[in-house]
């Protein structure tokens, strides 16, 4: 809205609330009508925390590993001939876990942004880029269809800072709903959005109280939740890896719980913060408000590497013991050539945790990650051939190693199911170590080629309180050591 305070701005003022009003009236209406299929009987349908061990997910009654290898992190751009192969071929070698950022960055040859744009080449944040949402319907369908969870990001930083906010439609230089006066936003922000000098994630009451530019935030989310709500198969995350204030993953995680609460629907929320160490004050943002957040992200723990990367792991994980819940990794790093450690880096920090006790583990994209490629495709058939005969929701991980002595500093990890003696060790690059075991029972070992995703060799018969483990060559090894097996 520009040019001067007069009839006609105040009319154009009338007819964009007229526009709000009704928009709002459309989306309570859909919500009705969504209650109406998803009442009390069917709640247990949904993801959410498994009742009978909130560390781990349940989704339609069952309780579920979340295990991903995708190629990007905003899939719903795809075009469907791109997107439906990706999904089939990680859903056939045993995925089941996306994340969707509702980014919008320019980086291939699609409609990225959500809204309408004029002739003029100018943006109207009142009109919606059709091609934009049939997109995010359809990526919410095909995923339904097979049953892959998809964790949401609302908010990525980086598309609003350097060379990603020049072009955004919210750039007041690039709509016809807001001047740099009036939104208080600038026409770019050069530095690390790490700095947090964009203004875009200080508008709620509780921080700067921006009117103008929080409408549109909402009327934004509204949209996506529109689509995402009728849903059971998804996660909401506000943002990526933020260093933001608290009040702005506060005042979002109410909007979405509230939205969700009108259709009768319980959704699961978490914030993920930028520290590498989860230790760090803010993180207890989150792990401390169980009311809030269902589930913690701690991605950004795979900044971290080694016994350390353990080490980090297993202090949060002892951290919500009062209150366990959830804790997903959607964002594993490592891949030669990237930024963030290499291939080698990238599967040790997937299975270290998978053995220890996380909720999820996804290999992030190329070049940061390894994708959908041959070797994440080989660590996804592996843990499910794992699952198979030790369900991951059974497994106890062995925070101190007390169990494997002639253990070096990350070399082999250990968690096991005690119930039903079953033993499970990961070693990162061959090895050796000695098991101890609680009696004289018969056992036997077999192996897990990380390498192939497949089983290598039978099961061989040892004994002893001490099990010497040496897996059968170097690289990534499984060792599952069974009491009485068949």
């Amino acid at each position: 809205m520009r040019g001067s305070v007069g009839a006609g701005k105040w009319g154009e003022v009338a007819a964009r609330r007229e526009i709000a009003r009704l928009e709002a009236m459309k989306f309570s209406t859909l919500l009705a009508a969504v209650a109406a299929v998803s009442s009390p009987a069917n709640a247990d349908d949904r993801i959410q925390p498994w009742a009978e061990n909130p560390r781990f997910w349940q989704y339609d009654g069952k309780p579920v590993m979340l295990l991903g290898a995708s190629s990007d992190d905003n899939l719903f751009q795809w075009r469907a001939e791109e997107l439906v192969p990706h999904l089939d071929a990680m859903a056939a070698a045993g995925g089941n876990y996306v994340r969707c950022t509702m980014s919008d960055r320019p980086d291939r040859d699609w409609d990225v942004y959500p809204y309408a744009r004029r002739q003029d080449g100018k943006y109207d944040l009142d009109q919606w880029n059709a091609a934009y949402w049939e997109k995010f319907a359809r990526f919410l369908k095909e995923t339904a269809a097979r049953e892959i969870i998809v964790q949401i990001e609302v908010w990525d930083r980086f598309d609003y800072a350097r060379d990603n906010w020049p072009p955004h439609p919210y750039n007041p230089k690039n709509n016809v709903n807001y001047s740099a006066d009036e939104s208080g936003l600038a026409a770019a922000y050069p530095d690390h959005p790490g700095a947090n000098k964009q203004p875009f994630f200080f508008t709620t009451p509780e921080q700067r109280d921006n009117a103008t530019l929080l409408r549109y935030q909402q009327r934004f989310v509204e949209r996506m939740l529109d689509h995402a709500l009728p849903y059971g198969h998804v996660l909401y995350c506000i943002d990526n890896e933020t260093s933001g204030e608290e009040a702005w993953a506060t005042y979002w995680a109410g909007f979405i719980a509230e939205k969700a609460k009108a259709m009768g629907a319980a959704v699961c929320v978490t914030e993920m913060w930028d520290d590498w160490d989860l230790q760090a004050d803010r993180h207890r943002r989150t792990l401390d408000h169980p009311e809030r957040y269902a589930f913690g992200d701690v991605s950004q723990n795979n900044q971290k590497k080694g016994q350390e990367h353990w080490d980090n792991f297993q202090w949060a994980r002892a951290y919500v013991a009062k209150q366990p819940r959830p804790l997903n990794t959607v964002k594993t790093y490592g891949a030669d050539g990237g930024r963030h450690g290499n291939e080698r880096d990238g599967i040790e920090r997937w299975w270290r945790h998978v053995i220890g006790g996380a909720a999820s583990a996804r290999f992030h994209r190329p070049d940061s990650g390894l994708g959908l490629s041959e070797k994440s495709v080989a660590s996804l058939k592996a843990a499910r051939l794992l699952e198979g005969v030790a369900k991951f929701w059974d497994l106890t991980p062995d925070a101190q190693s007390a169990a494997l002595s002639g253990r070096e500093k990350n070399e082999a990890f250990h968690t096991a199911d005690a119930a039903q003696g079953i033993d499970v060790i990961y070693f990162t690059d061959g090895g050796e170590v000695a098991l101890k075991v609680a009696d004289d029972k018969a056992r036997s070992v077999r192996w897990i080629d990380i390498a192939k995703g497949a089983w290598h060799g039978e099961a061989q018969p040892v004994s002893g309180r001490q099990i010497t483990l040496k897996p059968p060559g170097g690289g990534h090894w499984v060792a599952v050591v069974r009491r009485d097996a068949p």
